[in-house]
């Protein structure tokens, strides 16, 4: 189930709000700029598909998203339980960083917890299959996967060579609940 906890920035052992209303948690993160919605695919979704055919499947919400935010490259990321390079690749996220343009990521299977650093809060944003989250440029957060993650997302990108991080330098990332 999709989860926004809410913490203080100075704070990260006590919760300030927790919701689990896919309504709510879009409401809230709207007033701090920040998309969320749920999608559904119009046709069955396997293990197997490609991903074009994956992209098919939500083709009408990629292509809503790709007029409204100018987004030029669509893919589509997929990691496995078990895959050995999962801690490398975990570590990769879980610094404080911003991007010169919008994180868009849609859980097509599995999930991940999105942590946006925000006027002195901290938004834990679970996502799981079915949820959408569009991080705006220049936002500081961090990402994780969990210790053997299992998902697969499709990515919206404007900038052609893709994820491309900047660190703040700030150890907040360090002090705060991570996935698992």
């Amino acid at each position: 189930m999709s989860q926004l906890t809410i913490f203080s920035a100075n704070n990260p052992n006590q919760a300030l709000q927790q919701v689990q209303d896919a309504n709510t948690i879009a409401s809230l993160l709207a007033e701090q700029g920040v998309r969320f919605e749920q999608w559904q695919a119009t046709k069955d979704i396997h293990s197997d598909m490609s991903q074009t055919e994956i992209i098919d499947a939500y083709q009408h919400d990629v292509e809503r998203l790709k007029a409204q935010g100018g987004y030029q490259t669509v893919d589509v990321i997929s990691l496995a339980k078990g895959n050995p390079s999962a801690p490398e690749l975990r570590q990769k996220f879980l610094f404080e960083h911003t991007h010169s343009e919008d994180e868009v990521r849609f859980f097509v299977k599995g999930q991940g917890l999105f942590c946006l650093h925000l006027n002195n809060k901290v938004y834990q944003v679970r996502c799981q299959q079915g949820d959408l989250i569009s991080v705006p440029e220049n936002t500081p957060h961090w990402f994780d996967m969990g210790s053997d993650p299992e998902f697969t997302a499709i990515r919206l990108f404007n900038n052609q060579e893709g994820w491309v991080a900047s660190s703040t330098g700030s150890e907040i990332a360090k002090q705060f609940p991570l996935l698992d």
